[in-house]
Formats: structure tokens, C-alpha cells, sequence
């Protein structure tokens, strides 16, 4: 009986050249924060973070829209650093339109990363109610959340800072841009995305400045993430440095992101 000879695949490749391949290797960022609760411990501890959190100051912490590596752990450190000062800690969404620009789909979005009241151990109170701030010159309004502004002792904003994919500046996503929109709520970002994202760069440090001049931030708890999106630094900045510290961290992020390879010319990059 004649024997039955099965064709491989990999016959189509027997009268093929096949290209040559080129060998490359990339190594991407992987420095750690370590522990979380560890590192933000490390920052309460700084002698200008201890001195805006007294006994019974009622502290406000920011929760974004986006998902930043171990978030939920990081707000949940600070909440127990601002009780053993004696601060009466609680959070608010702030993320501009985000969550279909209402409260409960704000609060939705930061419970989906984690972040409740019985996970936080401490009220979360969502509202998209603003405080109009002023105008800076030119017209240009500036919004607060009402909540952070009128039930609120200290605000201390918390952000991952990066580059953003849209705009390029002095600073980008991080802690002004949350203070200048996330914290506007809708009437913020309405605003904002009104002029044009290419408006950003310029307007978001001008609006972050007036709101700091207005509200009592003492800080803002900035979040760095490595090449492989883990934590790689938390630093409080304080309010007279977050515009410069804020660049510095921003070209650190950029110098962190994952890239694509460096290899040579090639022709397909699989």
C-alpha cells in the first residue's frame, strides 16, 4: 500500500528566500517605588507637608479618571497620613467631564479603579457643583469644584505626570492639569476644550496658577510610572515648586516611557 506524505506548512518556504532577520534587545525602565505605603509615609513626614495638617483640618484628595498604577493604594496611604496628623480626610473625583459629567458616574469611574468609601476608609463625596474662581485677563473663567472649596480645609491634588498625547508644554497631564481642569469640573473642561487642545500648553500653568493663589493647596502628591507602567516615584511638591518640579518630572516621565526598539534599518518591524 503506497504510503501518504502530509504537506507542512512550512513547504511554501522551500523554493522562498526568506529575508534575514535582525536580533535587537531593549530594556525598558523598571525602577520601583517599592512599598506604597512606605513611600507616601516618607512624604507625609516632610516638615512643609506636616505643617499644613493640623488637628481637625478637613483635607480634601483628588481622585482622576485614569487608571494609575496602584492608585487605590496610594489614596488609601494618604488618607491614613493625613489622619495620624489629626486631618479629617475625604475624596472627591475631580476629572473635568469625565464619567458622563455627573456625580455618580464620576463616582462609578473611581470605584472601578478601586477606590470606595469602605476601601479608603474614608467618605467620598462627588458633586459637579463649581465655585467660579474669577477671570484672569483676557476673559478666561476660572472653576472649582464646590465641594473642595467650601468643605474643605486643604486641598491636596494627586496625579500621575506624563506626557500627554495631544498637546506639548512647560507641563502636560500631571498635578496643574488636574487643578486647572479636573478640579473645574464640567464648566473646566467645557471651557477648555472650547479654545482647542492646542490652547493647553499655554492656558493650563495660567488657570493652575490662579487657582493656587485662591485656594489653599499646600501640596499636590505627584505619581511617576516606569517603562513597564508600575510606580516608580511619588513626591509631594509643594505649591511654590509645582510649575518647576512639575517640568523636571514631566522630562523624567518622557525619559521613563516604553519606546520602540533602536535597530537598525530595517525593512518590516514585527
Amino acid at each position: 500500500m503506497a504510503s501518504v506524505q502530509t504537506a507542512s506548512p512550512l513547504d511554501v518556504f522551500s523554493a522562498t528566500a526568506l529575508p534575514r532577520w535582525v536580533a535587537c534587545t531593549q530594556a525598558l525602565d523598571d525602577e520601583d517605588v517599592g512599598s506604597i505605603p512606605g513611600a507616601v509615609a516618607r512624604e507625609f513626614a516632610r516638615p512643609d507637608v506636616r505643617a499644613a495638617i493640623g488637628p481637625g483640618t478637613r483635607v480634601v484628595l483628588t481622585a482622576g479618571s485614569r487608571g494609575i498604577d496602584r492608585i487605590a493604594e496610594v489614596l488609601r496611604a494618604a488618607v491614613d497620613q493625613v489622619r495620624l496628623l489629626g486631618g479629617e480626610p475625604f475624596i472627591i473625583p475631580a476629572m473635568g467631564s469625565h464619567g458622563g459629567a455627573t456625580a455618580e458616574g464620576q463616582q462609578a469611574l473611581i470605584a472601578h479603579y478601586g477606590v470606595t468609601e469602605a476601601a479608603m476608609g474614608c467618605p467620598i463625596r462627588a458633586s459637579m457643583e463649581t465655585v467660579h474662581l474669577g477671570d484672569l485677563d483676557g476673559g478666561v473663567p476660572v472653576w472649582i469644584d464646590r465641594i473642595a472649596y467650601e468643605e474643605a480645609d486643604v486641598v491636596i491634588p494627586v496625579g500621575r505626570v506624563k506626557p500627554h498625547t495631544d498637546f506639548r508644554g512647560p507641563v502636560e497631564s500631571g498635578l496643574m492639569k488636574m487643578i486647572a481642569i479636573g478640579l473645574g469640573k464640567q464648566n473646566g473642561a467645557n471651557w477648555f476644550h472650547g479654545q482647542g487642545i492646542g490652547t493647553f500648553g499655554e492656558l493650563i500653568p495660567k488657570v493652575a496658577a490662579f487657582t493656587l493663589a485662591k485656594v489653599n493647596i499646600p501640596f499636590g502628591l505627584a505619581l511617576v510610572e516606569n517603562g513597564l507602567g508600575k510606580l516608580s516615584i511619588g513626591e509631594a511638591v509643594p505649591a511654590a515648586r509645582i510649575f518647576d518640579r512639575e517640568g523636571e518630572l514631566l522630562e523624567i516621565a518622557r525619559a521613563k516611557l516604553a519606546r520602540l526598539p533602536q535597530v537598525p534599518a530595517v525593512d518590516v518591524l514585527i
